[in-house]
């Protein structure tokens, strides 16, 4: 776990290195400290103000170098642990990007975006607290042991006595804390769940006048969350009291047996201020202590957040992009060759089933059936947004596996169910599809999509700016915009999953005849639930319950009176026939 999170410090190796350097100056200053100031009360009984003024210089000189310390230190840390987390953050974030399908759905989105924000805000707190604190204590207490045994052995055994009982208590409570802070961060994923699923479907709230009962959700996933923390605080909060208990009965018996001393001895064997530092390394002692366990409640907290974003850069997808793979796709055509596939192994039934297709290159397919299916799981297979179960998928007579995944995918045009547009203009959404796609390009394949009409009525046109999801805009104008942004990759295989079914029969036709004029060489998959968008396919695919049922044109389909002439039948007559 170490070793993976270390290799985010990068550049930031330095600054990390500095940050200790400048604490050890600064706890060397502050342990020296005291001793200074015993001089000085002593220098204090005598009538010449030459040696009182002689350490008050010293004293302030080492003040401010250990103030200038304390402050590099800090601010070499801050620099340290914030590009720290930032390099982290990016990791998790670019192996994200790299995970399939199936990966994210086995982590799930919620649990992915607790780990990026809150895991990597405790692993960097708990970083920053490493370089500083943690190099800070075990110095102080150090220092602070051997130079108050050089003052007085007796005295310093009060304190040294005192440490395995404080140690004791403090850090019982962090292993109590420990298995608390596991559940808290399985409760922070259910509660990210909730709002993540709430913001994308605020529409449907409160269109059903659902918000009592989403309110009612979010309570009882906040009001777990804060009832597992408050034990948590509660039993962290017995830190401080216990630790000022035994600090004030140390001061309390250090000083009446050092008073008890300097006056039987005549302040030969103790002065009043080697007793004042006595005092000082105590309490710097104890709050060592204080300071060290804090350290471990923290990291108690990061090793399970550290758990988890390891758990993530160290995942192995199995969909990854053979070495040396194939980055020329020639043509269009797709075979499937006796493909099943199942999203989990726990899953006992597949989601297809002995699926056999030839499609040629240019081809025009539909593939109809009803929910549940499995049509979008057939078509994700074509660009390796899952890998097969079994069986095998080709792209140009090559084994999609076979494929470098950037080539393949650059090759696969694919507007999925689920349209999506982002924060930006309309000119930045479309060269998604094109990075440098020039403005007639840009009106080009709008034209195709049927789309340039609608964007040439707003105010700024192709600069019209997009909300977050595209909510300025209506779901088949959004369709529209997502068709033309695949139409820009000028793609050998156009995938559309039911991306027209927002628009009007008119528009649906003007589209498809558009695409069948202007790239005729491109192979066409229109998943579609009306069969008026698969009238012109060369071959409709039809799918029951992960199988092939049905196959062949539209007119083959409609004489063999299955599933689609049914269908057909209730969306042109409004009736089946007897």
């Amino acid at each position: 776990m170490i070793k993976t999170l270390m290799k985010s410090i990068r550049e930031y190796k330095k600054a990390s290195i500095l940050t200790p350097l400048y604490i050890t100056l600064e706890i060397i200053l502050e342990c020296l400290l005291p001793l200074v100031m015993a001089s000085l009360i002593d220098k204090m009984t005598g009538s010449s103000m030459t040696p009182i003024i002689r350490y008050g210089v010293i004293l302030i000189i080492m003040a401010m170098l250990s103030l200038l310390f304390g402050y590099m230190s800090g601010r070499i840390g801050a620099t340290a642990s914030c590009g720290f987390a930032k390099n982290l953050r990016q990791d998790v974030f670019y192996k994200i990007q790299n995970f399939s399908f199936a990966d994210i759905d086995n982590f799930s989105a919620a649990s992915l975006v607790t780990r990026m924000t809150t895991d990597v805000t405790n692993v960097q707190n708990a970083y920053q607290m490493i370089i500083r604190i943690a190099v800070r204590t075990p110095l102080m207490l150090i220092f602070s042991v051997i130079i108050s045994l050089t003052i007085s052995v007796k005295m310093s055994l009060i304190f040294l006595i005192m440490i395995p009982f404080v140690a004791a208590a403090l850090f019982s409570i962090v292993f109590t804390v420990f298995p608390i802070f596991k559940r808290i961060f399985k409760k922070y994923d259910a509660m990210n769940n909730s709002v993540q699923e709430n913001i994308q479907g605020i529409r449907v709230v409160k269109s059903f006048v659902r918000k009592d009962y989403e309110q009612e959700k979010f309570h009882n996933s906040t009001a777990e969350l804060c009832k597992e923390f408050t034990i948590a605080e509660r039993i962290i909060a017995l830190n401080n009291p216990i630790l000022m208990f035994c600090i004030s009965l140390a001061i309390f018996l250090v000083s009446l047996i050092g008073a008890k001393t300097i006056i039987n001895s005549g302040a030969t064997e103790l002065t009043t201020g080697q007793l004042s530092s006595l005092i000082t390394y105590g309490v710097q002692i104890l709050s060592s202590l204080m300071m060290l366990s804090m350290v471990f409640v923290i990291c108690s907290m990061a090793t399970e957040s550290a758990n988890r974003i390891c758990e993530v850069l160290s995942y192995e997808s199995n969909l990854t992009s053979p070495n040396n793979g194939v980055t020329e796709v020639k043509n269009g055509s797709i075979q499937f060759e006796n493909v099943s596939f199942s999203y989990s192994k726990k899953n006992k039934k597949p989601a297809l089933t002995n699926i056999n297709l030839d499609i040629k290159s240019g081809q025009t397919i539909g593939i109809f059936g009803g929910t549940g299916s499995s049509k979008t799981s057939l078509i994700q297979l074509i660009s390796r947004l899952y890998d097969v179960t079994e069986g095998k998928v080709t792209v140009s007579g090559i084994d999609v596996r076979d494929y470098d995944l950037e080539s393949l995918r650059d090759e696969v045009a694919v507007v999925l169910q689920k349209n999506i547009l982002f924060s930006g203009t309309i000119k930045e959404n479309l060269r998604w599809g094109k990075k440098d796609a020039t403005d007639e390009e840009l009106v080009r394949v709008c034209k195709l999509a049927q789309a340039d009409e609608f964007v040439e009525q707003f105010p700024d046109k192709y600069d019209t700016y997009i909300e977050q999801g595209g909510t300025n805009v209506s779901g088949g104008q959004k369709q529209r915009l997502c068709i033309a942004r695949a139409l820009l990759k000028k793609p050998k295989i156009l995938i559309l999953d039911d991306s027209t079914s927002a628009v009007d029969t008119k528009t649906d036709a003007m589209i498809r005849k558009a695409l069948r004029e202007e790239i005729p060489e491109t192979t066409k998959i229109i998943i579609a639930q009306r069969t008026s968008s698969l009238e012109d396919a060369d071959q409709i695919i039809v799918l029951d319950g992960g199988g092939i049922t049905e196959q062949g044109t539209h007119n083959e389909l409609l004489s063999n009176k299955g599933i689609y002439y049914e269908v057909y039948q209730s969306q042109t007559n409004g009736k089946k026939e007897d």
